[in-house]
């Protein structure tokens, strides 16, 4: 029997600072350990560049090349188990446990799982959305270029090309993402009163010693840097993809000062949002975003290539499904080393790198959700909506492609996903209208990514939920600042970055690792504290 909790208080809430102070031995400004490392990363990457622009890339190029060589088979490995044991997680009666000991959310459902929606995936998912199930049906993956019946560019392509795109964004990606890191991060947070850091995850591991002193302060700073690396990306991506919009619509000139201009009106939204905080502007942001999404999805499944876009998402689903093993453990010697580097690894290294900051931010705004409901909705039913958006972006360009309206095959085989979004947006119903209308979805898509994120990090620092608002902003303006001088340099500088996240999931990698049997020992053990499991059957879960 569950025992009613409501209106009680954690241990988390009576270590929260009230009225703005701050727990003891946290600093104001954050811990100046990760503060040191992390600002430290910013200068000497932006230095480096400034003085060996070509030395930088070469050398984060050759780094990646091997980390994508060695250690793809242990991300893609990490990912499996992490989904398979939170699957098997909320089929026990542990996943009826309450995140914060409270029946009351302190969101609402739509509020919840639309910050969830539009902060885990939503930058990169929305920037690829359209062009690389295009990009796969015309270079079949490596896991189907084996059959004689898959053609690349014909019928039998459609449904491949949707399968790949579905692994690489689908339940591997936001599993490593949310779930049982976060399941982790609640017990530690809510029912402990540890602090929301990516040194939590290693507690049960390492004990005291990673909490206070140095070591836990360089377990936060490479999670933080890696989720720099991370965001920069996207961010600068942007600003070159709306640039490009712009002047392929209204003839606005693309050049550097129209990036800078787009780059300065973006930082200023998502950091207006990650001050004002969740309550405020990141959920106003985000469910605004679901709202046009919703909008965009329903125009393109009632007046494009509707009977299309049911059978492919159908049978494309159907594939992913069923060469889902054949698609998650290609490695390097079954495939080119330039595809895995660049597809498969290289998301899954970039997922890695996130799972840390996101699991925070998840467990921050899942109080009140039970195990399940949170699992649940990061690990399969965001999976699912975004195998939706991926089928009616790229399912329509697939369309388009195959009928002759667009050809894409040359901008893809050069990595131009600006060029894709926007050519099949045109070709959608609307035109124009409907190209501006993703244009802005994108911006707001990276910038609930940056808000997100810059609350995230300040968090990180902080060890608490309220982080200052100064502090939240200059994470935000930071990286702003930081995609803003390597546009400068040149959009290679910008790749460089997002290659650099790869070897920080190195270690981010193994923050990551304890919670593959940590996490169900924190389940049962927020069970049993709550009554919903005995003693004797989870005896074995103390955490």
């Amino acid at each position: 029997m569950t025992t009613s909790t409501t209106g009680t208080s954690s241990p988390a809430d009576r270590s929260a600072p009230a009225n703005g102070d701050l727990p003891a031995g946290q600093y104001r400004l954050g811990d100046p350990v990760v503060l040191c490392l992390s600002i430290g990363f910013i200068v000497l990457f932006v230095g480096l560049s400034l003085y060996d622009i070509d030395g930088v890339a070469g050398a984060i190029g050759t780094g990646f090349a091997w980390t994508a060589k060695a250690l793809g088979s242990y991300f893609q490995i990490l990912l499996l188990l992490t989904f398979f044991i939170a699957m098997g997680l909320i089929a026990t009666p542990a996943a009826s446990a309450r995140i914060g000991n409270t029946r009351t959310p302190e969101l609402s459902t739509f509020k919840w799982v639309s910050i969830i929606m539009c902060t885990l995936l939503a930058g990169g998912g929305v920037f690829f959305a359209a062009g690389e199930p295009i990009y796969h049906f015309v270079v079949t993956p490596p896991a189907f270029a084996g059959s004689a019946a898959i053609e690349a560019g014909s019928d039998s392509a459609i449904a491949p090309a949707l399968a790949q795109s579905f692994m690489h964004w689908g339940f591997l990606a936001w599993a490593v993402l949310g779930s049982l890191t976060a399941v982790v991060l609640s017990h530690a947070h809510y029912d402990k009163g540890q602090p929301l850091q990516p040194r939590t995850l290693l507690y049960p591991v390492l004990g005291e010693r990673v909490m206070k002193g140095p070591l836990g302060g360089v377990v936060d700073a490479l999670c933080v840097i890696a989720v720099v690396a991370g965001t920069v990306g996207p961010i600068g991506f942007l600003a070159t993809q709306v640039s490009f919009g712009l002047h392929e619509l209204f003839g606005v000139a693309n050049t550097y000062m129209t990036q800078l201009i787009i780059l300065v009106g973006l930082g200023a939204v998502y950091v207006t949002s990650a001050v004002t905080g969740i309550d405020k502007g990141i959920q106003i942001l985000s469910r605004f975003n679901v709202f046009l999404a919703l909008a965009i999805a329903a125009v393109i499944f009632l007046f494009g290539p509707t009977l299309f876009m049911v059978n492919a998402f159908t049978q494309g689903f159907g594939e992913y499904l069923t060469s889902f093993f054949a698609m998650s453990t290609m490695t390097a010697q079954s495939a080119p080393d330039w595809w895995m580097q660049w597809w498969t690894v290289f998301f899954f290294a970039w997922f890695i790198g996130y799972g840390p900051l996101m699991a925070i931010f998840v467990a921050r705004i899942s109080k009140g959700r039970t195990i399940r409901q949170m699992v649940l909705t990061v690990a399969v039913l965001a999976p699912v909506a975004t195998a939706i958006w991926f089928t009616l972006l790229g399912g329509s360009g697939i369309f388009y492609q195959m009928t002759g309206v667009i050809d894409l095959t040359e901008a893809l085989n050069n990595f131009q996903f600006d060029v894709a979004t926007l050519t099949v947006a045109q070709a959608l119903p609307g035109g124009t209208v409907m190209a501006v209308a993703i244009l802005v979805l994108t911006t707001i898509f990276v910038a609930t990514t940056g808000d997100s994120m810059s609350y995230a990090i300040a968090v990180v620092g902080a060890g608490h939920d309220e982080p200052s608002p100064l502090v939240r902003a200059f994470w935000g303006i930071a990286m702003a600042l930081m995609a803003a001088i390597l546009l400068y340099m040149g959009s290679g500088q910008i790749s460089a970055l997002q290659q650099f996240i790869v070897l920080t999931a190195i270690p981010v990698s193994l923050v990551l690792l304890p919670s593959l049997w940590t996490g169900p020992q924190a389940a049962l053990a927020m069970a049993r504290a709550q009554g919903i499991t005995s003693h004797k059957a989870s005896a074995t879960g103390e955490a």
